[in-house]
């Protein structure tokens, strides 16, 4: 038996069809009648010289010979629009598109995205703001934002192109500053909770604070939000004191609607990874990019300035 390969469309009307075990489906995916799909499946079975599927009244099964093509043809036609769109991006360099956690998106990245897009006008930006781990090949995504532990390593394949640190500290709102002078006044705050890094292995929470100014908490109660930016705005809101993400917070804090009036900071162990694929971090619209994500993450580096920041679990 010759292992010439058949006709590629013929493969893909096989790959469609075993997919979705339905013909009719397969030819409305392709955007084709079911009688040409049905000529293109048989071209591969007199290709093979062996059925690839038996036919019931309605519906179709894979055949033996069918269930070991039907893999690898997923399998191969997945590598080819991985290919095809990797070329794509190469040569669509107005284009960059930006993965990163809604909250982190919301927070940080759009507040300032007028500074990029003033400086770059060739370049238009594309957010997919989202948790779900994104693949670089197959969702036609350039740059990924993704905070985690540190412990934990990259993909050999990618490259780390900056790590931003992360860390936490009480917030309010101005007028609430009055009522908590002091270290110990804030226990009887109303607490708000960010359990946005409860997935963390070593998570901080408000009693990792409050001991590390040697101060034991009793059950502390309040309000708890899955997503940071909502603890973030009930806090702007005067609704409590929370233990903020200075990424979060920054913006407010710059803003003067969130204060920050206690000294010590604590750092989770974990941080934003900036990763694109090995070899894309030179490509110039990848680059400008990078460069102004660098220069923005540097200025928080200013609200360090006469904190003492603790890192978690030292």
């Amino acid at each position: 038996m010759s292992d010439r390969l058949p006709p590629l469309t013929a493969l893909r009307a096989f790959e469609a069809a075993a997919r979705h075990l339905s013909f009719q489906a397969a030819a409305g995916e392709l955007n084709v009648t079911p009688a040409a799909l049905s000529f293109q499946i048989k071209s591969l079975e007199e290709h093979l010289g062996a059925p690839l599927f038996h036919r019931l009244n309605r519906r179709v099964e894979l055949t033996e010979a069918g269930q070991a093509l039907s893999p690898q043809a997923s399998e191969g036609f997945q590598t080819l629009t991985a290919g095809w769109r990797a070329a794509k991006r190469v040569l669509d360099s107005g284009i960059l598109t930006v993965t990163a956690g809604p909250a982190f998106t919301a927070k940080w990245l759009a507040p300032r995205l007028f500074d990029f897009a003033g400086s770059h006008p060739e370049i238009e930006l594309r957010f997919a703001a989202t948790l779900r781990m994104l693949d670089f090949a197959t969702d036609d995504v350039d740059i990924a934002i993704r905070f985690g532990p540190i412990d934990v390593a990259d993909d050999p394949s990618l490259h780390l192109a900056l790590t931003i640190e992360e860390w936490v500290t009480p917030m309010m709102h101005p007028d609430l500053v009055p009522k908590y002078p002091t270290v110990e006044s804030l226990l009887d705050a109303t607490f708000i909770f960010d359990d946005s890094m409860k997935f963390l292995k070593n998570t901080v929470s408000w009693a990792d604070w409050f001991g590390t100014h040697d101060l034991d908490t009793p059950d502390l109660h309040g309000t708890h939000f899955s997503q940071a930016d909502h603890a973030i705005d009930a806090a702007q809101s005067g609704a409590g004191v929370v233990l903020g993400r200075i990424s979060l917070g920054e913006t407010a804090l710059r803003q003067g609607s969130l204060v920050a009036p206690f000294e010590t900071g604590l750092m989770p162990r974990a941080n934003f990874r900036v990763l694109c694929p090995k070899g894309a971090e030179t490509r110039p619209g990848t680059r400008a990019f990078l460069d102004w994500l660098a220069r923005e993450a540097g200025r928080m580096e200013g609200l360090r300035d006469g904190r003492r920041i603790v890192r978690a679990g030292d």
